[in-house]
């Protein structure tokens, strides 16, 4: 950004702040706000597409190879060893995220009382009640701004409130577009947050797949570059194929474009507003809570003994040793091959 004279180091951090307060990835929101900024609305598309696009392709071609009907052994393995390491990811994402968030509040007794309330209530919500996780993390953010004696009235042209109606009725493409709609406008925090929600749509309601294969395809989104939220396109890939991978990365992503495009010149006075910083301070444990708690429902989808030791052998790498998702999948992935082709069976 420095390089092109696009932006300056203080309207970047300004619009990392901004895309924080706002649903979604915020990784793609950054990027489509970065090229918005060098050359407009036609910009902004064409740098958000750029940003998506590798991590799309990659995570089709491996859909379309980790979901065969009759996958060859090391696949099996690989695709089960790989989703061994994913419950201890979740715990690694919400650490990393909370320990920030803890630093700021600690050093008040009533703030960082209420900062444990919302992270608790976004763990037993997303280990007993998924559906109504997007609800808890709202009433967690409102219950926050509501404590303001005075609350500013703001009006945000372009960011207004988003409503959409249900599409599930449609058929399994109205199905399918609506559950990455949701995926795409309603994960706040990174595409962790959407996980436990998106499992109950996509492994209970719909049964477009199975639960190791949903855990393989979280892994994927773990794997290939480019956001988290991804991983919509495995699942639009499992539902009805090329199409549905293609329909539901669309989808999950129009939200994010119609964000910066439509209210990034708003920016300043959302990164601003008093309103919108006290719902964050709210929602925001709450969001950290929800993908600690993702851990349990993907754990509980390990289907082989041999998966236990391979995701507490994650746990250490990630926690004791320290190393990163990506060679944690990876590595989970070459001995989960390894072992199913020794045993000749998972």
């Amino acid at each position: 950004m420095e390089k092109n004279n696009w932006l300056s180091v203080e309207d970047f951090e300004h619009a990392t702040t901004a895309v924080n307060l706002l649903p979604g990835p915020a990784s793609t929101q950054l990027a489509i706000y970065c090229a918005w900024r060098a050359r407009g609305r036609l910009g902004g598309i064409l740098g958000g597409l750029c940003f998506i696009a590798p991590g799309l392709v990659m995570i089709v071609a491996l859909a379309s190879l980790f979901l065969e009907s009759h996958p060859p052994l090391w696949i099996l393995g690989a695709s089960l060893g790989a989703g061994a390491a994913v419950p201890a990811i979740a715990l690694r994402t919400a650490h990393l995220l909370g320990l920030p968030s803890w630093r700021r509040v600690r050093d008040s007794r009533a703030t960082s009382a209420r900062w444990v309330g919302y992270a608790l209530a976004g763990v037993l919500v997303t280990s007993l009640a998924a559906p109504f996780l997007i609800l808890a993390i709202l009433l967690a953010g409102l219950f926050e701004t509501l404590r303001h004696a005075r609350p500013e009235r703001s009006q945000l042209p372009g960011l207004a409130t988003f409503s959409i109606a249900h599409l599930g009725a449609a058929g399994s493409l109205g199905a399918l577009a609506w559950v990455a709609l949701k995926v795409g406008a309603l994960s706040y925090g990174g595409g962790f947050v959407i996980v436990p929600l998106m499992q109950h749509d996509v492994v209970s309601s719909y049964h477009w797949m199975t639960g190791t294969q949903f855990l393989n395809a979280v892994a994927l989104g773990q794997l290939t570059p480019g956001p988290v939220v991804l991983t919509v396109a495995v699942v639009g890939y499992a539902a009805r194929g090329l199409l549905g991978a293609l329909l539901a990365s669309a989808v999950a992503f129009v939200p994010s474009f119609l964000f910066i495009l439509v209210g990034a010149s708003h920016f300043e006075k959302l990164r601003t507003n008093k309103t919108a910083a006290a719902f964050l301070r709210g929602s925001g444990p709450c969001v950290i809570g929800s993908i600690a708690g993702s851990s349990i429902p993907l754990a509980l989808l390990l289907g082989h003994l041999w998966q236990i030791p391979f995701a507490l052998a994650g746990l250490a790498w990630l926690f004791v040793l320290r190393r990163g998702t990506v060679s944690a999948i990876l590595l989970a992935g070459a001995c989960g091959a390894l072992v199913v082709v020794a045993l000749g069976h998972p």
